[in-house]
């Protein structure tokens, strides 16, 4: 979520990324916990057995409402994931990317050593009665990621991370079997940070080593990825109530049936919603695309051949020329009053143009 969100604000505006982030985030797990996700929270409800006590008595107004709050589910962590864009906006004016610079420079070490920082926030935002220590584990990876530039460096040592990643699983699954991991004191423990720690590195350095390319599949999965997160763990619940509820089935086929309902219940569900106007926005925060009327180019085969080589040049060439020389630019201080820094923006801009 961090890099995506350095991603984008390469070629948006502050304001840009804001509202998309809004729309995108804050819209669904807000208006739209009250349109359609408190169906969620029926079934939560009932797998809770709420309903087998007394509820009859409760009035429909009361129920429609705590369903509403029981339907959070996994969009807490998309409401968190917005506050989290407005405090990277702000943090952005204050620092004007000076993190960033001082981040590039970052060895293999300091990245190892993070882990502390990671622990740490593991620990804060708890109280007597809620921990919400995943607050601040998934905020601080999410600005530490922000602030990336590594992952050559990860890259190059992607072997031996992989191979102390599946060494520390092996020992956290020994020493923590049986024992709940979603929850204190396992999932903020010392040694549970330092083996999530070891896998962030080690997953970063290897898909940036043998996993940095495009196919149908992974383009694919970005345009339905985001719908898949949101409508996974309704089509799951589903699935795996009525299979509770109605069947005999149990184990390995039951874990089978329920993860088959919540990849393609999830992509049904969201190919359903987004075509159905409003309840659209107010569930997945998309809206609808407007036609244009695109007017009938005809080029030759030569010419879509020249096209596709200058596109795959700005995408693979030139877009890492002008992300080198705003590095560079960045290096030579503040920003407010730097021209080379100020150009390689405007390139930037100019580049996004034409790609």
């Amino acid at each position: 979520s961090g890099m995506c969100a350095r991603y984008y604000l390469e070629g948006h505006t502050d304001r840009e990324f804001l509202a998309g982030r809004t729309r995108k985030l804050l819209v669904p797990s807000t208006i739209g916990l009250f349109v359609f996700w408190w169906i969620q929270g029926y079934f939560n409800m009932a797998f809770s057995h709420v309903f087998d006590q007394s509820w009859e008595k409760v009035p429909k107004a009361v129920g429609y409402l705590i369903m509403v709050l029981s339907g959070v589910g996994i969009l807490w962590y998309i409401q968190v994931l917005w506050v989290l864009s407005v405090l990277l906006v702000l943090l952005r004016k204050i620092e004007k990317d000076r993190l960033y610079v001082f981040g590039e420079k970052a060895v293999l070490p300091v990245l190892f050593l993070l882990v502390i920082p990671v622990w740490g926030a593991a620990q804060i935002l708890n109280t007597p009665v809620i921990c919400v220590y995943r607050f601040g584990i998934y905020g601080i990876c999410f600005l530490l990621d922000y602030y990336e530039k590594v992952t050559d460096r990860l890259a190059r040592v992607s072997v031996p991370l992989a191979a102390a990643a599946v060494v520390l699983a092996v020992f956290y699954v020994r020493y923590y079997f049986g024992e709940n991991y979603a929850e204190e004191p396992v999932v903020n423990s010392p040694f549970s940070i330092l083996y999530g720690w070891t896998v962030c590195l080690a997953v970063l350095g290897g898909m940036k080593r043998w996993g940095n390319r495009t196919s149908q599949k992974t383009e694919w999965l970005s345009k339905k990825s985001y719908g898949l997160y949101l409508f996974h763990y309704l089509a799951l619940s589903a699935a795996a109530y009525f299979l509770d509820r109605y069947t005999e089935v149990t184990g390995g086929a039951a874990y089978l049936l329920s993860g088959i309902a919540a990849y393609a219940g999830g992509y049904l569900l969201y190919e359903l919603i987004k075509r159905i106007p409003v309840i659209r926005w107010c569930v997945i925060g998309e809206k609808k695309e407007r036609k244009q009327m695109m007017k009938q180019v005809t080029v030759t085969g030569e010419g879509l051949k020249k096209m596709k080589e200058e596109l795959d040049y700005l995408k693979n060439v030139r877009r890492k020329e002008v992300s080198d020389a705003i590095g560079v630019a960045r290096s030579f201080g503040d920003l407010s009053e730097n021209s080379e820094y100020d150009e390689a923006k405007n390139e930037q801009g100019k580049l996004y143009s034409r790609i």
